[in-house]
């Protein structure tokens, strides 16, 4: 059995946030083809579940580090001084790092998972790089540098989005193979990246909910909610805006509605603008997601900007909680509005919409049903990693037919 190294940013557990559940299913499903070697900074909580991760891993072996390096200004000035972005300095490990080098090239394959790992790739590698790009990460900061606000903050977004673009780039062409959401794909190949070398990949949900029985109307409470990573930017600023331009209006046709906000590490900023509001409640993590899904009528994404498919859109899809978002929200997804989401980036008519599912079973059902059958259809996981899997096959044999003649060259010299 072939040996594949796996890089990631941080433990991919427990997987409450989109980027970790892909990585966690995307593991799951190559160690049941490869022999495992899961690497990974320890950053935020990830030593407090390192155990219970180990215990349910299906990797051979484990190398992990701790990590903390704070997203402030003088760790960017320092990004800027190593010419990196500031990520690849806040996920970068020296220790980590030699561990790497020492066994890296034991293995047949190394899975970049996110490009700020490539700074663990040894130069001398042999074997065959795959670059998982989770997103187009410029384009979220291009798009946090075109939202309203401190002027300093918006020029440094706009920097850090052009460093972020060059990198990005260079993963990928330095990658032999690169998975990408379509939408993503076509952002790298308009970066300088070579077209023929990406392979489709999508963010799914929780595919398994298929199988959970419906929810019903009756059975809810007039209570909306969201599931994310609380300390994860575009999820704050989403939420900011949603309280503040959206809230208010619900509040107005709803006195009595409820907003559970479910996700770890709340930001600041979230939990002063959640406070006036008592119908608001940031819950901190919830193991079991169905307690939440059960009695609530309505699952919000107001996302402003980011990239990619969004897991908690698919998840709420999955398990046919209707679900209203804005376009970036729906982003990637085929959808038809209106029939498996309502999508609104107007504050007004957002609040609009989802007053029209909080009153009317008609339509909360129409897109129950639609949702989910979209999902059944287009987006399970077992039918992505098949494709996934075959990809990965071909670009060895590639590389075995790329390699065979140099070392038969060196065979016949040696005779």
């Amino acid at each position: 059995m072939k040996r594949l190294l796996f890089i990631t940013p941080e433990l991919p557990y427990p997987p409450q946030s989109g980027g970790k559940v892909k990585s966690l299913k995307l593991i799951e499903s190559l160690a049941e083809r490869y022999r495992v070697t899961l690497a990974s900074p320890l950053k935020l909580d990830d030593e407090k579940h390192l155990r219970a991760f180990e215990n349910i891993s299906p990797c051979d072996r484990h190398l992990h580090a701790p990590v903390d390096i704070p997203r402030n200004a003088r760790n960017l000035v320092a990004s800027y001084l190593q010419g990196q972005p500031l990520n690849v300095r806040r996920t970068l490990d020296p220790t980590l790092q030699k561990k790497i080098a020492g066994i890296a090239h034991e293995h047949d394959v190394i899975v970049l998972d996110h490009y700020e790992v490539c700074a663990y790739l040894p130069d001398d590698y042999q074997g065959l790089v795959v670059y998982h790009a989770h997103n187009a990460y410029f384009k979220m900061w291009e798009r946090y540098a075109s939202l309203p606000g401190n002027p300093a903050m918006r020029l440094a977004a706009r920097l850090e989005a052009w460093r972020v673009r060059r990198y990005e780039s260079a993963v990928a062409n330095k990658a032999d193979l690169v998975f990408a959401a379509p939408n993503d794909g076509r952002e790298l190949v308009a970066a300088g990246v070579n077209a023929d070398k990406i392979q489709d990949t999508y963010h799914l949900g929780d595919d398994s909910q298929l199988a959970l029985p419906e929810l019903q109307y009756a059975e809810t409470e007039k209570k909306l909610m969201y599931v994310g990573f609380l300390g994860w930017e575009p999820n704050v600023q989403g939420l900011l805006w949603f309280i503040e331009k959206v809230w208010p209006q619900l509040l107005e046709r709803h006195p009595d509605l409820r907003f559970d906000i479910v996700g770890k590490n709340p930001d600041r900023r979230l939990q002063a603008a959640a406070e006036p509001y008592p119908g608001i409640k940031l819950t901190g993590y919830v193991a079991d997601l169905q307690t939440i899904y059960r009695d609530s009528r309505v699952s919000v994404a107001p996302l402003l900007f980011g990239s990619g498919m969004k897991v908690k859109v698919l998840d709420a899809m999955a398990r046919g909680m209707p679900t209203v978002t804005t376009s970036v929200g729906a982003e990637g997804i085929d959808i038809e509005n209106g029939k498996h989401l309502l999508v609104e980036d107007d504050p007004t008519r957002m609040a609009e919409r989802i007053d029209s599912l909080l009153t009317d079973p008609a339509l909360w059902r129409r897109l129950q049903s639609g949702s989910r059958e979209l999902i059944q259809q287009r987006y399970t996981w077992r039918k992505l990693f098949q494709n996934m899997h075959r990809a990965i096959e071909h670009g060895l044999q590639e590389q075995a037919r790329r390699t065979r003649p140099a070392v038969d060259r060196v065979l016949s010299h040696a005779g």
